[in-house]
């Protein structure tokens, strides 16, 4: 199966957000480059929330072209087998935690569409989330600015609505 193949899967399983399920499927239908970065309408991207419920805090990257606090996410790469895969991949490559870290069951958490800048149009982003154990240890990557745990509670005073929407609807599957 490749992974244009999976996403279509993973994205007709989907439940929630029908209309824009629908978007990213009509846009899979019409590019069958749709996953990777180089299809210029758009293309699928795959992230992660890092999450210790244990403590009730998340791990957020300060986006080093962006400065943006956001989950860890990015392309699919041609070795990205799923989009589960690409995801823990980002979040593993992004955080640092690179044992331990596994995607919160059940698929994934939310979709979130967002324009980029030419020559691409949109990000198509499928998000997960990713527990972490008690015990990790974070490290910054290239691909950082920084890289700080966030309590629930602070995480609407520094991120977007994108960020604070998608830590809801995984507190909501905890």
């Amino acid at each position: 199966m490749t992974l244009h193949e999976d996403a279509v899967l993973v994205l007709k399983a989907y439940e929630d957000q029908p209309e824009l399920r629908d978007v990213y499927l009509e846009h899979l239908a019409a590019h069958p480059d749709g996953v990777y970065k180089a299809c210029s309408a758009g293309h699928v991207t795959a992230s992660a929330l890092v999450i210790d419920p244990s403590r009730g805090r998340v791990l957020l990257t300060l986006h080093k072209k962006l400065g943006m606090w956001l989950q860890m996410g990015g392309h699919c790469e041609p070795g990205d087998a799923t989009l589960a895969e690409a995801a823990l991949r980002e979040a593993r490559e992004e955080s640092g935690i690179v044992s331990g870290l596994a995607l919160l069951p059940g698929g994934p958490v939310r979709l979130d569409r967002h324009p980029i800048p030419s020559p691409c149009n949109w990000h198509l982003d499928v998000q997960y989330a990713a527990l972490a154990p008690a015990e990790a240890v974070a490290a910054i990557s290239d691909e950082s600015l920084d890289l700080r745990w966030f309590g629930y509670e602070e995480v609407a005073g520094v991120a977007d609505e994108s960020v604070v929407r998608l830590l809801e609807a995984t507190r909501a599957r905890l």
